[in-house]
This record gives structure tokens, C-alpha cells and sequence, in this order.
């Protein structure tokens, strides 16, 4: 079938294409060139209207065991979103953690054709990719958590090689089915099981003797060398703590030009100035990833309203829990990889430090200039869920708007803020950078983000509208691998994305050691740890998408 999206107003950013008429053909789920002499079967006339590819969330909690912790333990939160079973769609739930359907079926009505999962465990990969499965329409992928593992923690410690360490990661990324590599405060997760209950960049594990800026040095040697075009994924030390700002400034200039994701960045941009004891870094911080090329962020933006925070880092998650609300909150380890913890909250607009983290992350946003280096999130949904992203697009478009809700904020936060002097504003190019183009380039996605030839054709059209908030929110038409799925924000359609994956190579002689490490101090046999590709694509939703490497090598 030929399909004809007629006169949109195009805006890709993979080809400098900035508000331009155009014409799009789709073929077989393919964005192909004009055809010569073809029958058009379907033409849908988009004329006025704003085109783009269909929106990217690389990080975002969506499946795996911290997440299903937080969906059983909050009942409440289901009850406050509920999706009625249809003819199209199986019933579905939750707001901060919704259930696999809702997730789906929301991302898909915000125009978002791919999320990506920050934190599959490899002992739980398997889970987080059963989760991932349920998951209706967008395309998915995981970025596998090492840097806590007692293994990887063994290798350093007896000195292996760099080529030993790679062969580790390139097994686990391929046996995960993973897309990328995640570290989540390096060395901590594994720390607080021996009572620490801190550890900065450069203080010794006191089991291991290994520090943080070891392992970040390591596995970001590692995944560039491999060949990942993912950089090393970076949940640094220090979480949270007023005056980390110093140990993400040293993380940034430490790694000595390697490349490096630093998510959720606004959670480690805190300085200890005033009366509170808190105050911004977001200039510090973004002067420093503007001028270090091989820095990449993501904001992790709060917004305010009841959340639920969700995390590999359970040294921070304990330090936090007697803020819970509502009062129960979950810790645990996790085998010899890892640990969680699972902590609601409530982010008010009242509280001199909720209202700061606020303004940080717009701050952040705002101060940095390339939109290929920043990218729209909140890390859901530990700063807000991903459906209030029309509100924060609309925050980063919209100086008038954004001033007047600063000015509702608590009066001290609003005094330890330069916000309401940042001029800037997004355009819709710079938006479709941070949450198309960008996106795709940094996860490695060769044929998503893009609206050229041979590109999937996960496409979204909107109306354009003064509100923002409201264009962002209800699409016109979202089409997934050319199937149009949303009409007029409703879903019409269901349909199963693919998982992307990396494959790098490995010596198989790793097994060697494996094996009798799996033997004696894993619940789950080597051979059980492995996914296969059949798993991935079993029952027909879905399928595998390998996504090529880069020639890698070092820096």
C-alpha cells in the first residue's frame, strides 16, 4: 500500500529541514522517495499542519523490578487513572507507575513512537523485557546496569586488563538484549551492603578498594570501545545531596574526553549557598557541559504534583525514605548485581527545595546551548510521570508562562533563582532536536527520528497552537511503521514495536569464568541468564532490531 501525507509542514532536523512543504510517501512501514509513476492508495492532506517524526523518550522506568515494586505497592495510584477495556483496547491503570497497557497506549496518544528503559538489571533483564513485550505500540529497548555487579567489582579489583573488562560488558549488553550501558552511583548500590552509606567520586568501596571514577574510567572505555554508539549512561554519586554540584563538575571534566551521558543532571546540580543551606548550580553545571563536547545530559525535570521515585540507588532512596509520601517505601538488595528502592513522594510548590529543583532543571535547560546535547525528560517517574511532557514543553516554549507559574512558587526559592531573567525560548525545531533527531542519534537509532528515505515511518502531526501544552498533548495523527495509529489524539489502532538492541562482539573464553561464578553464587544457571532472540520476538509482538556499532576504538 502507497500512502501520500500531503503539503505538511516538515520539520526534521536530521536533514536542516525547518518548517518546509513537503510531501511524504510511505511504503511497507517505510518513508520512501517520490514515486515516479505509482498509484497513490491512500492520501491524507496535511496542509497547515506541523509534520515530525514520532517522539523518542530515551529514559524512561517503564519496565523491570523496581518499577512492578512500585506498581504493587501503590494501589491508590492505580485508582487515579483507570482505562476502560474496549473493542480496541484491554483495560489498563496507573498514573505515576501505570501498568504496561496504559504506558503504551499513553505514549502513543502524546504522539511518542520509542521509550527506552534505563535500568535493566541482567538477572532481571528477562522480566524487564516480559514487561517491555506488553507494552502496546512504541518501540522499546533497555540500557543494562553494571558498575555495582560483584563480578565486574572482582575483575578491577584483581587488576584485569581493559580488553577483560570489555569482554565482560559485550557479553552482558549481549545477553541482555540491551541497547547501551547504564551505571547507577558506581560502586554505591554495592557499598551500602557493606554499611557505607556514601561513597563520592574518588572514596574506596571498603570491600572492593575500588572507587567510582574507576569504574566510570573503565566501562566508559569499554562501551566506547566496543563500539556502542550509546555513551556510557551515568547515574552519578552524591544523588540529591546539597553540594554535589562539585562531584558532577569533576565527573564531567574526570572522564578526560570520553564520551558521557549524564542523566537526570538537575538531581546533581545542587550547591549549599543561603539561609536553606540549597541553591543552584545549574549555571556552573551548564557552562561545563557546554564546553566539554563529549557531554551529553539528560534534565530529569520535577514537576509538581504525587509521584512515585523509583530507583537502582538504593544508598539515596534509604537516605530519603522518611520523606515518603504516603509513609511506606521498599529497599532491597538484589543478588550480587544490585539493590532498589521504591519511595512515593510528593513534589510541592510550596517547599523552598521543590520549587528550587524546579527552576534548576528549567534553569538547565534554558543555560545549555546545543539541543543535540540535552534532552527532555523527567525521569519517569521519578520527577514527574512522562505525560505531563506538553506541560514542560510548554515551560521551555513559553518565557510568559513559565514566569507565572515562578511566581506562585515559594517567595525564597523565586529570590535564589536567575530564571525569570533567561530569556530564551525553544522553537519547535529545538524541540524536535531534543525529542526526535537528538534522540535518535545519541541511543544509536539509524532508522528512527529521521523523515528521510528508508527511515521507519513513525511519523506525528499536530496542529500548531499559541498553548503548546495543548498542540503537544493531543497529536492530529500518529503513525507507527506507517500504520496510523492516533486520529484526532484518540488511538485507533494497536500495533507492537520493535525492541532495538546492539550486539557487540565477544570472546567467548569469558564462559570460563562465568560459569563457575554463576555456579556458586547465582540463584539462575549461566545459560538461564541468557535471553535468547526467540524470547524477544515470541507471539508475534513485535520483532528484533539490531542497530549497527560504531568503529569504536580509543579516544
Amino acid at each position: 500500500m502507497l500512502t501520500k501525507l500531503t503539503g505538511g509542514r516538515i520539520i526534521d532536523p536530521s536533514q536542516g529541514i525547518n518548517d518546509k512543504v513537503g510531501d511524504l510517501y510511505i511504503q511497507d512501514g517505510r518513508i520512501i522517495d517520490p514515486p515516479s509513476d505509482a498509484k497513490i492508495d491512500e492520501e491524507i492532506n496535511l496542509r497547515g499542519k506541523i509534520v515530525m517524526a514520532g517522539a523518542i523518550d530515551m529514559h524512561t522506568h517503564i519496565g523491570g523490578g523496581k518499577v512492578n515494586i512500585a506498581r504493587t505497592m501503590l494501589p491508590e495510584d492505580h485508582a487515579a487513572d483507570v482505562i476502560a477495556r474496549t473493542e480496541l483496547m484491554r483495560s489498563g491503570c496507573g498514573h505515576a507507575a501505570p501498568s504496561t497497557l496504559s504506558a503504551g497506549y499513553r505514549y502513543a496518544e502524546m504522539g511518542y513512537t520509542a521509550g527506552f528503559e534505563p535500568a535493566i538489571l541482567p538477572v532481571n533483564a528477562r522480566q524487564a523485557h516480559m514487561e517491555m513485550h506488553d507494552t502496546p505500540i512504541i518501540d522499546k529497548g533497555g540500557y543494562v546496569m553494571l558498575g555495582s555487579d560483584d563480578f565486574l567489582l572482582r575483575m578491577m579489583a584483581a587488576n584485569k586488563d581493559q580488553e577483560a573488562i570489555n569482554n565482560y560488558v559485550a557479553w552482558t549488553i549481549t545477553h541482555s538484549q540491551a541497547v547501551g550501558v547504564k551505571v547507577v552511583n558506581p560502586g554505591g548500590i554495592n557499598a551500602f551492603k557493606f554499611n557505607q552509606r556514601k561513597l563520592d567520586l574518588d572514596e574506596e568501596n571498603a570491600y572492593y578498594g575500588i572507587t567510582p571514577r574507576d569504574i566510570l574510567h573503565r566501562l566508559a572505555r569499554a562501551v566506547n570501545e566496543l563500539g556502542v554508539p550509546h555513551p556510557l549512561h551515568v547515574h552519578g554519586c552524591n544523588l540529591g545531596v546539597p553540594g554535589n554540584m562539585g562531584t558532577t563538575l569533576d565527573t564531567i571534566t574526570g572522564i578526560e574526553g570520553l564520551p558521557m551521558h549524564m542523566t537526570h543532571i538537575q538531581f546533581h546540580s545542587y550547591g549549599i549557598e543561603g539561609d536553606f543551606k540549597f541553591s543552584s548550580g545549574a549555571a556552573e553545571i551548564a557552562e561545563a557541559i557546554n564546553a566539554n563536547k563529549n557531554i551529553t545530559v539528560d534534565v530529569g525535570q520535577i514537576l509538581f504534583g504525587q509521584t512515585v521515585t523509583a530507583s537502582g540507588d538504593n544508598m539515596r532512596q534509604h537516605a530519603g525514605h522518611s520523606h515518603a509520601h504516603p509513609n511506606k517505601w521498599v529497599s532491597m538488595d538484589i543478588e550480587c548485581e544490585a539493590g532498589c528502592g521504591v519511595v512515593p513522594f510528593k513534589y510541592k510548590d510550596q517547599s523552598y527545595v521543590n520549587a528550587l529543583q524546579w527552576m534548576i532543571g528549567l534553569e538547565t535547560f534554558l543555560l545549555v546551548d546545543d539541543p543535540w546535547r540535552i534532552f527532555l525528560t523527567t525521569d519517569h517517574p521519578n520527577g514527574a510521570p512522562f505525560t505531563s511532557y506538553p506541560h514542560l514543553i510548554r515551560l521551555l516554549m513559553d518565557k510568559t508562562f513559565r514566569n507565572d507559574i515562578m511566581s506562585r512558587l515559594h517567595p525564597e526559592a523565586q529570590a535564589a533563582s536567575h530564571l525569570a531573567s533567561v530569556e530564551r525560548e525553544y522553537s519547535l525545531y529545538e524541540i524536535a532536536i531534543m525529542t526526535r533527531a537528538g534522540a535518535a542519534k545519541l541511543v544509536g537509532l539509524s532508522d528512527r527520528g529521521r523523515l528521510s528515505k528508508g527511515a521507519a515511518a513513525d511519523i506525528t502531526v499536530y496542529t500548531e497552537h499559541e498553548d503548546k501544552e495543548k498542540m503537544f498533548s493531543k497529536p492530529d495523527y500518529v503513525f507507527k511503521d506507517g500504520q496510523m495509529v492516533v486520529k484526532d489524539g484518540n488511538l485507533i489502532h494497536v500495533s507492537w514495536g520493535t525492541t532495538h538492541v546492539v550486539k557487540p562482539d565477544y570472546d567467548e573464553s569469558i564462559e570460563k569464568e562465568l560459569k563457575p561464578y554463576f555456579d556458586r553464587f547465582h540463584t539462575m544457571k549461566m545459560g538461564n541468564h541468557k535471553i535468547s532472540d526467540d524470547e524477544i520476538i515470541d507471539d508475534g509482538r513485535g520483532s528484533l532490531t539490531v542497530q549497527p556499532l560504531h568503529a569504536g576504538g580509543p579516544i
